[in-house]
């Protein structure tokens, strides 16, 4: 019996221990994204800017979305 039950408590800490992955899984991928989407906005900007800069656009009379 003893053997058993602990049998059942080593499978529910690897159970718990898979779900908090798991939980820490998509937090994870929200962090990332995030990070990417910061970045990928700032190069967006710049390149804006670079190619208005280039063909001497004013882009402050331009209303970007």
């Amino acid at each position: 019996r003893t053997t058993a039950l602990l049998g059942i408590s080593v499978m529910m800490d690897h159970t718990q221990s898979e779900a908090r992955r798991r939980n820490h899984l998509p937090e994870a991928v929200a962090t990332e994204l995030a990070k990417f989407e910061r970045t990928d906005s700032e190069f967006r900007k710049k390149d804006r800017e670079e190619r208005a800069a280039e063909l001497h656009l004013p882009l402050d009379a331009i209303n970007l979305h």
